[in-house]
């Protein structure tokens, strides 16, 4: 039996780690930007080390097309989005695999503050995404 470890694991496992106390005291109803403030509390209580609404450029053949900003980036190789909402959708997910796709970042967490906490873990190898520039993340 092969088993396989999961990209990142220690890393994805200690910012779980961090989410879940955030979740347990704050609960469900909150704007998104609450839930940032007190992870970002929880990711330095954990000793991780993260950059907070980083931004990333998104190029098209080569030029600059436009920008947006990832809730984090931690460990300089997770990606993570944090959302509030009752449900989560496919545009979620979508931004988050943009996220990697625009980047030389491989793996994701999507963190749900909804009704029942939960987390979606994405991975985007680079050997799978198109030209990559040297300008990215």
């Amino acid at each position: 039996m092969q088993t396989t470890e999961l990209l990142h694991a220690g890393i994805t496992g200690r910012i779980i780690n961090a989410f879940y106390p955030v979740y347990d005291e704050l609960g469900y109803g909150f704007l998104e930007n609450v839930y940032r403030g007190a992870l970002e509390v929880e990711l330095r209580r954990h000793n991780l080390v993260y950059r907070r609404e980083i931004p990333i450029d998104v190029f098209y053949r080569g030029n600059r097309v436009g920008y947006y900003k990832a809730d984090f980036l931690v460990e300089d190789k997770i990606i993570v989005e944090a959302k509030a909402s009752r449900t989560l959708d496919d545009a979620d997910r979508k931004q988050l695999l943009n996220n990697l796709r625009a980047t030389r970042i491989e793996a994701g967490l999507l963190l749900h503050f909804g009704p029942k906490a939960t987390f979606k873990r994405m991975v985007f190898e680079n050997d799978r995404k198109r030209a990559l520039q040297e300008s990215y993340v």
